[in-house]
């Protein structure tokens, strides 16, 4: 009877939580009102009226001219959009949104909650919900960024298909990076932990699906990759602050390139060691988890939606005992504290002291860190989600 009373207790403070949430979320609203998906649609429209693809342009008050900036597969892969009416679309994409937050929800917490024997549905819910507040999660949906996409086809290949030993593991990897350039570095994370055969046939998904692009539009495939890819025009100003990329950071400060060239070869170099490092000890989320934080801290650009790898993060921290600093992540990512510092263009930010560096890049220096706070355990008997039995695990020192 105390355990029933207790499991009701717990039940009812979680339906209290879930209320407060979507309270929260009601009144923080849509406030992008899906900006990325309009510049989508007229991007689309423009191209399948007979324009240059990538000539298409859309004024924006504080970054000047925003573009299409991805390759001629992910215009392919965005046409139905384009096709719907506003409304229609708006609706697909959110049902694709949180249809995607709830089963990679899945995917990550399943196996941990399996592992520790607690509820499964209840843990469900309460990560759903946690995650839905994290700010990469709501901006993505707000701006109806195609990142959720992404999200899905990566975690798909190596929670899914690479344990299975799948034949088609690295497809799906390799058909984001021909959507978006930004998902590549899971080819590299692939190649680096020696799984040869998925990463390999991750180049050949990429490269079939472009080639699929080349034939179907010639012209928007030429000019991308000769043109459009080596300007960078149209992906917004570097020093905008919700860039939270270690170029972003620099460029707020009017730092030297050659810095930036140093910082990100060493991101890259330690990163990938850990990751590989998580990897071959069979940590497949750790592994994956620091992949993810290398390419948004390497990328010349990298939007506060980009930083979906905060989700996984706090599921490792949580498993791993880590609870503090999983609950420093969920409360400062959640609060969106970068955000309600500054969202616009950096003004005197060598004024704002450093509590104001710290705000202002905060979500950069938390990846950075990340990048060697997240423990990597050596895991032996893998589930297909690259989980195990508690007695299994151990932390790598």
């Amino acid at each position: 009877m105390e355990a029933g009373r207790l499991k009701a207790v717990r039940w009812g403070l979680l339906a209290l939580f879930v209320a407060l949430v979507a309270y929260a979320h009601w009144w923080y609203g849509i406030r992008h009102h899906f900006y990325d998906l309009t510049i989508y649609r007229l991007a689309i429209d423009w191209w399948l009226d007979g324009h240059d693809l990538y000539t298409f342009t859309k004024p924006d008050d504080t970054q000047g001219a925003l573009g299409f900036t991805y390759p001629p597969f992910g215009a392919m892969v965005l046409v139905p959009f384009a096709l719907l009416t506003k409304n229609a679309a708006v609706t697909v994409y959110a049902v694709i949104a949180v249809a995607g937050l709830l089963v990679t929800t899945y995917w990550l917490v399943a196996p941990v909650v399996r592992r520790h024997g607690w509820s499964l549905p209840f843990m469900l819910v309460l990560s759903t919900v946690v995650f839905s507040t994290l700010e990469p999660i709501r901006e993505t949906f707000s701006f109806g960024q195609i990142n959720v996409l992404l999200i899905v086809l990566i975690l798909a290949d190596l929670l899914i298909l690479l344990p299975r030993e799948s034949r088609w593991a690295g497809v799906l990897i390799g058909l984001a990076a021909a959507i978006k350039l930004t998902p590549a570095i899971f080819i590299v994370y692939l190649l680096v932990s020696r799984r040869y055969r998925a990463g390999i046939t991750a180049i050949v998904s990429a490269a079939v699906a472009t080639l699929l692009a080349a034939a179907v539009a010639p012209r928007a495939s030429w000019d991308f990759w000769s043109d459009t890819l080596w300007k960078g025009d149209g992906i917004g100003n570097k020093a905008y602050i919700p860039n939270q990329s270690l170029r972003g950071l620099l460029a707020r400060y009017d730092a030297p390139g050659w810095l930036w060239v140093l910082l990100v070869l060493a991101v890259v170099a330690v990163g990938l060691w850990r990751a590989r490092r998580a990897a071959l000890a069979g940590d497949e989320l750790v592994g994956l988890t620091i992949a993810g934080f290398v390419g948004c801290l390497a990328s010349p650009i990298t939007w506060i939606h980009h930083l979906y790898w905060f989700v996984p993060a706090l599921v490792v921290l949580v498993d791993a005992g880590r609870r503090w600093l999983a609950v420093l992540i969920a409360v400062t990512v959640g609060v969106g504290m970068v955000s309600l510092y500054d969202q616009g263009l950096p003004v005197d930010p060598w004024g704002k002291g450093v509590l104001g560096f710290f705000i202002e890049n905060w979500y950069v220096l938390l990846a950075a860190a990340l990048l060697f706070a997240l423990p990597i355990r050596r895991v032996d008997g893998q589930t297909t989600s690259g989980g195990a039995p508690a007695s299994e695990v151990a932390t790598v020192r």
